[in-house]
């Protein structure tokens, strides 16, 4: 962050701050020679707490932070607070929220406070600058590299998303596809929990891609993966976990799929687990994914390239025709698998309308799909075999 005198942050790191308005200094009457003595400075409570004690205080703060602003205004108190504010123990320790820079507001002041969060320790920092990096800046090599150290540590949304480097060969050429490296990254995201990554690889084990097939337990982990969304949908909201499905028992259809009913897709539902019946609250965008999102809004990706059409992901192709398109209608494409099943609960599944030529057409240059990736080409999917290609068609988890 830029500072006054190497200290404070500014506005351009994309804070923003009000400044009381300067009070104006009483003229003395003439003829006076004399200003009265200074009222002498009132005791801090702080200045008399050890730099540990503070540390430890501030270091509460930032982990409670509820944005970046909440650290900010801690280090603008005064010139001990700002070097507290700054050790590492307090940046190691910072939120997630506080960690939630805006694509707006991004300058290098924002880069370098991310970069100071991870060079602390604090792996979340890692994560979202590492996301950044790779995909909006472009700097393929220092984002990953921030990912693995995100993922060495365990952290299950870096693992899943480096495998989805791997099964796009994102960066690379299509050559650089790792299906065995992707699946063993899905395996260890899924083994932390991760909802996506047990999606993702539960596919993988129905469908034989880049693992043995293996069709029961790939129907497992999908039903663990509706459970655990389940089970977090009560947590977050019971209260509306309950109305939609006394809901559903009043319609008598305990089945059906409330995607269809416009009173609850309008409240801000979604029929992610149209499996049980029941329709649950959008789950919480990380940091990385919302700061994509809008940074992709306000800069598309280049020509020819196409952003993953579940709207709450943000990830661009990195070459042309580097996701996979629906096999029915081919107007929308994925960067994975787990994308492509929620944005089929979400969305698709009632606008899919199946186009049995559509590949056809683009070899003859006719429309393209979404994302702005028609042509003559059919993308890096038309060289696979059929097995990669399976699940597409139908993206029912039954």
């Amino acid at each position: 962050m830029r500072t006054r005198r190497g200290n404070y942050p500014s506005p351009s790191d994309g804070i923003t701050f009000s400044i009381k308005p300067s009070v104006q200094k009483r003229r003395l009457p003439s003829g006076t020679s004399h200003r009265p003595a200074k009222a002498a400075r009132a005791p801090c409570f702080f200045d008399s707490l050890h730099d540990d004690v503070l540390i430890t205080i501030i270091t509460a703060v930032s982990s409670t932070a509820s944005s970046p602003a909440d650290l900010v205004n801690t280090m603008l108190t005064c010139r001990r607070f700002c070097a507290a504010a700054t050790n590492p123990h307090v940046l190691a320790n910072a939120s997630t929220a506080a960690l939630a820079v805006k694509a707006s507001s991004w300058s290098d002041g924002s880069s370098r406070f991310l970069k100071q969060c991870a060079d602390a320790g604090n792996i979340e920092a890692c994560y979202t600058l590492g996301m950044i990096r790779f995909y909006c800046l472009h700097n393929r090599g220092g984002g990953a590299s921030l990912m693995a150290k995100a993922a060495m540590a365990s952290h299950a949304a870096a693992l899943h998303s480096l495998a989805v480097i791997q099964f796009n060969g994102s960066g690379g050429s299509r050559k650089d596809k790792d299906l065995k490296a992707g699946v063993a990254l899905c395996a260890r995201a899924a083994s932390l929990g991760h909802v996506d990554a047990m999606r993702e690889l539960g596919h993988c084990l129905q469908d034989g891609y880049g693992v043995a097939q293996n069709v029961v337990k790939g129907r497992g982990l999908l039903l663990e993966a509706n459970t655990r969304e389940a089970a977090a949908a009560v947590a977050q909201s019971p209260r509306r976990f309950m109305e939609a499905a006394l809901h559903l028992t009043a319609k008598g259809g305990a089945m059906a799929c409330l995607h269809h009913h416009l009173h609850y897709y309008a409240s801000g539902g979604c029929s992610l687990l149209s499996d049980f019946g029941c329709n649950v609250p959008p789950p919480k965008l990380h940091v990385a994914n919302r700061f994509m999102v809008d940074w992709f809004v306000a800069k598309p990706p280049e020509s020819g390239l196409r952003l993953c059409s579940h709207s709450n992901c943000g990830r661009p192709e990195s070459r042309r025709h580097e996701f996979r398109r629906c096999s029915a209608c081919g107007s929308v494409n994925y960067c994975s698998r787990a994308c492509q099943a929620l944005d089929w609960k979400i969305r698709h599944k009632c606008d899919c309308t199946p186009v049995p030529d559509w590949e056809d057409r683009e070899e003859n240059g006719g429309g393209g799909g979404a994302g702005g990736g028609g042509g003559g080409e059919r993308g890096d999917e038309e060289d696979d075999d059929e097995e990669q290609r399976q699940g597409f068609d139908e993206m029912e988890e039954s």
